[in-house]
């Protein structure tokens, strides 16, 4: 009976040791990524002047606006202090050039709206009533809108990103599919040897590929050019293609592309219509790979482009020369993410099948 509860002992033992480790996982992978989301919706103030930092940026500010014999004070509260601290300028006065920059001061650091005419219709209950309180809705998407805004050549980097993104997709799947489909159908001395020789590509460090890459880029007229950083990016995704492709195309059985040519389709016709529907689980994980290698791709694109850079590039660039700005550059990283997850969703029914799953 002892030996019996100490198992059992051990055993809990173990899955409690296991649940420990994995939730420790979890956190160390899950925390950085909600940091980095919590940041990216936080004002200036938030970011700068609370502390400690909240885990959550708030939905709405809120306002006093005083008077005395100097002038109109406005404050705002402080969830750290728990209380109103002065934000904004000293003193202001109740005069249009005064009440722009107000408004257009607390637009810049709190992420609130407010109009020049309510600021107005609140200075006349300060002078009935001595002071007053107020709330504004914060604009969640202002340090998105900021950074597209602020951030030169933001928007055509994206544009530059897709563009890439889209050609390395279709290089490496066209190149490596059939690549991997000779590799699973076809027997030929020093097969092994060829199949393991496409990953030695891999094994080298991006840059020090990017660097000769700019000499032959430059000579074929494709240097800082969108094509031109596709074929480098492709060079490492048509390998991993030619991995999972051929060991999709294996799983699949000689039998059905034999079925259709007796049916009298071509070798081409069982290809195009029995063999490749019954691999998109394992194209779309190479897809998958391949758009996040290529949109994440940061030093051989910082040495292959001047002034077409991609959207990773222009992130990094705002972020070593930022002075502060955590908010904006946080919401640039966002940004850069958020095409990638979308991809990955749409992509998500194909993976899942390979994976084993029927239901999406």
């Amino acid at each position: 009976m002892n030996n019996v509860v100490k198992r059992q002992l051990r055993r809990s033992a173990k899955r409690t040791s296991l649940y420990i480790v994995l939730v420790g996982i979890a956190f160390i992978i899950i925390f950085p990524v909600f940091f980095l989301f919590s940041f990216s919706f936080m004002s200036d103030y938030e970011t700068y002047s609370e502390w400690p930092k909240p885990l959550v940026p708030s939905f709405k500010a809120n306002f006093m606006i005083d008077k005395n014999t100097e002038g109109y004070h406005l404050f705002i509260f402080n969830k750290s202090e728990d209380g109103f601290m002065p934000f904004g300028p000293l003193v202001f006065a109740n005069n249009e050039k005064d009440i722009d920059s107000l408004r257009k001061f607390i637009k810049l650091q709190s992420n609130c709206k407010i109009s020049s005419q309510k600021i107005v219709e609140y200075l006349k209950v300060v002078d009935n009533n001595s002071r007053v309180e107020f709330s504004i809705k914060k604009d969640l998407l202002a340090n998105y809108i900021l950074f597209f805004k602020v951030v030169n050549g933001a928007p055509k980097a994206v544009l530059n990103s897709l563009m890439v993104a889209g050609a390395t997709i279709l290089i490496s799947l066209s190149i490596g599919g059939l690549g991997g489909y000779a590799f699973a159908r076809y027997f030929f001395k020093g097969k092994n040897i060829l199949k393991l020789s496409v990953l030695f590509v891999r094994m080298f460090p991006a840059v020090s590929l990017a660097i000769p890459m700019v000499i032959i880029l430059a000579k074929m007229g494709l240097y800082d050019q969108p094509l031109g950083l596709s074929l480098v990016y492709s060079v490492g995704q048509i390998s991993m293609s030619i991995w999972i492709t051929a060991s999709v195309f294996m799983s699949i059985p000689v039998s059905l592309e034999e079925a259709a040519m007796i049916f009298g389709t071509s070798k081409v016709g069982a290809f195009w219509h029995v063999t490749l529907p019954l691999a998109l689980p394992g194209l779309a994980a190479c897809a998958m790979y391949s758009f996040i290698g290529s949109w994440n791709e940061v030093i051989a694109a910082v040495v292959l482009t001047q002034f077409n850079p991609t959207f990773p590039v222009v992130v990094y660039k705002a972020l070593v020369g930022s002075q502060g700005q955590i908010n904006l550059i946080t919401a640039g990283s966002v940004a850069q993410a958020l095409p990638a997850i979308i991809f990955t969703l749409i992509i998500r029914k194909y993976i899942i099948q390979m994976w084993g799953g029927v239901k999406v």
